[in-house]
């Protein structure tokens, strides 16, 4: 049985389970049938207890002395993350991050569909990129209206982010992928602020102290 209650597994556990779910799926296109918990740790430099008591947060997973299965275990992590659904996803800023987002192949692969992309330049909209045409933001709450639409990625200044939370509030949007500067924090929408430069930093960090 999988847990029910997902407010009772940590964030870094569910932060894992993507890395688990991207080894086992370049074992499975490998044509590799288990894996045991060493193994696995070692590939992805994780601790296997780590994983053991990461996937054990979830329910029972593999057999002693056998290892996971590994086509299985990546189904049950892809059903924990949802992502054995579609997503449908708006970009709203067509910046360098937005165009990037926009034709991020990968993306599409794992369930999350690139719907439309929209910005406030005028020299922009009418273009496409990829298969998406720019639209007007000022389009965009007629076109969260008329689409059912679970996530949208900012790409924008923080200017801009207060007026486009409120439409998001209002469009009942299920998340918010943020790129922007600002932290956001919603009471209706879940939220995931992406920092760019603070792995950078972090990176900037290791390497300053590389001995």
């Amino acid at each position: 049985m999988m847990e029910s209650n997902q407010k009772r597994i940590s964030d870094a556990i569910i932060r894992r389970l993507p890395r688990y779910y991207k080894q086992l799926s370049d074992l499975e296109e490998a044509g590799i049938d288990h894996i045991s918990s060493q193994s696995l740790g070692e590939r992805l430099q994780i601790k296997a207890s780590q994983i053991r008591q990461d996937l054990n947060s979830f329910g029972g997973f593999g057999q002693q002395g056998y290892g996971y299965p590994v086509s299985e275990l990546k189904d049950r992590i892809a059903k924990i993350l949802h992502i054995d659904k579609k997503w449908k996803v708006v970009i709203v800023g067509a910046g360098n991050i937005g165009r990037a987002l926009s034709n991020y192949s990968a993306f599409s692969n794992e369930g999350f569909e690139m719907s439309a992309l929209f910005d406030s330049n005028p020299t922009l909209i009418g273009k496409r990129v990829g298969n998406l045409e720019i639209l007007d933001t000022k389009t965009l709450p007629d076109y969260l209206t008329s689409n059912k639409i679970d996530i949208m990625a900012l790409t924008v200044p923080q200017n801009a982010v207060k007026e486009l939370m409120m439409i998001a509030e209002k469009a009942d949007i299920g998340a918010v992928w943020n790129f922007s500067p600002a932290d956001i924090f919603s009471p209706k929408v879940v939220v995931e602020n992406i920092h760019l430069t603070d792995s950078l930093m972090a990176l900037s960090y290791h390497l300053g102290n590389k001995k």
